[in-house]
């Protein structure tokens, strides 16, 4: 390789930037290093996560190109948790496509992403920039989980199922501070842009120039008879269903172009059910002041006792089914997140040819077998197809 590094942690001395960067020193990874704005704080940070004393620390403004041009030409790829993107990520995004180098985030901010795209991606493209938004519980589990459903339906089917159902069975574990950040920087950037609301408000807002077929907008509570439970709507299909479709979209409609693709949470049967799921669909996990600020979380046992269980469900047009299930083994918004960033942007250095995959991407358009690999290996996913 080229460059001096493989990764580095950009928001090394942040909650999450920290739980990412503890990781990598957890499994010894090797050419990576922490930056961010302060030197003294990443000194600390260094210390307080055990990493080894002669880690390399990079200082860099997420608002000065010249600072991130020079932390991009050491690296191939950029892990940013500086977040909401729409506010500090925009430089970073330009520097990558300018200097060809990798870039990972946890983005769910669709109406930011779309402006990225269409200022940056023709240009990813001549340098071979890899930009891949989205590396966290937004979107990896759902992306290749549906991924690993149309596997499963071609090896059983001999072809793609034009419906697919992701279900939230269980989930333990809170969002973080910066996902309900990024949501309300998302809301004030549509009030202000009122050309951005199409693109937050359509399944297809991520995929330029085309638009499928009519999808079910899951913000209603209903009884769903394929899995015999209520459902309620999920607080992040609005970002992760965006992501299913520019998966199918940029790798050339394997799961046809008629795809269609909801998610909702299950609440239970019965009458139980029914109440639980009216009373979601009522509930903001993100309004009031109550939940985590950005740069705050759960405590280490917090993080470790969380978990998550999604159900894909695969229907065919001839009754036939499939269906697979993704679980973690941490809370979705921190621990979970933290090991799936890291092992996406490890994937991208050392797993997925650079050239000719210039671009901006979607984890399962670009690395969905090599990053699933890695993530039933070392990040404690799994994903069981029966």
């Amino acid at each position: 390789m080229g460059r001096e590094f493989d990764v580095i942690v950009f928001g090394a001395t942040g909650y999450t930037g920290r739980l990412v960067a503890e990781y990598l020193a957890q499994i010894g990874a090797p050419r990576w290093a922490m930056a961010g704005r302060s030197a003294a704080k990443l000194e600390q940070v260094r210390a307080e996560i055990g990493a080894p004393a002669d880690t390399p620390l990079i200082v860099a403004d997420s608002q000065s190109p010249s600072d991130l041009r020079t932390l991009c030409g050491r690296t191939e790829v950029v892990l940013s948790t500086v977040g909401p993107y729409q506010l500090y990520g925009t430089e970073l995004i330009a520097a990558c496509a300018e200097t060809g180098t990798g870039y990972v985030d946890l983005c769910g901010e669709p109406g930011w992403m779309r402006q990225m795209i269409d200022a940056h991606e023709a240009r990813a493209r001549e340098t071979g920039a890899r930009i891949v938004f989205s590396c966290g519980f937004d979107s990896i589990p759902f992306d290749l989980g549906v991924w690993t459903l149309q596997e499963a339906a071609r090896a059983r089917f001999g072809r793609p199922a034009p419906r697919v159902k992701g279900r939230v069975r269980r989930m333990k574990g809170t969002f973080s501070g910066g996902t309900a950040a990024s949501l309300k920087a998302t809301l004030a950037a549509a009030a202000r842009q009122p050309a951005l609301v199409p693109v937050l408000a359509s399944p297809f807002g991520l995929t330029p120039g085309f638009a499928g077929p009519h999808q079910p907008t899951g913000m209603v509570p209903e009884y769903d008879p394929d899995i015999g439970a209520w459902v309620a709507p999920f607080v992040m299909a609005t970002i992760n269903t965006k992501n299913v479709h520019r998966t199918n979209f940029l790798a050339g409609q394997p799961y046809g172009p008629d795809f269609v693709y909801d998610e909702m949470q299950v609440t239970g049967l019965g009458d139980m059910g029914k109440a639980a799921a009216e009373m979601l669909a009522k509930f903001n996990p993100f309004s009031g002041d109550s939940g985590p600020k950005p740069g705050e979380g759960p405590t280490r046992e917090e993080r470790e006792s969380g978990h998550y269980d999604i159900l894909f469900l695969g229907l065919m047009p001839d009754g036939g089914r499939v269906e697979c299930v993704v679980t973690g083994d941490r809370d979705p918004g921190y621990g979970s997140t933290s090991k799936m960033i890291a092992q996406a942007a490890l994937c991208l250095a050392q797993d997925v040819p650079s050239e000719g995959k210039g671009g901006i991407w979607t984890p399962g358009a670009l690395m969905a077998k090599p990053l699933r690999t890695r993530l039933e290996g070392q990040a404690g996913l799994s994903f069981r197809c029966g």
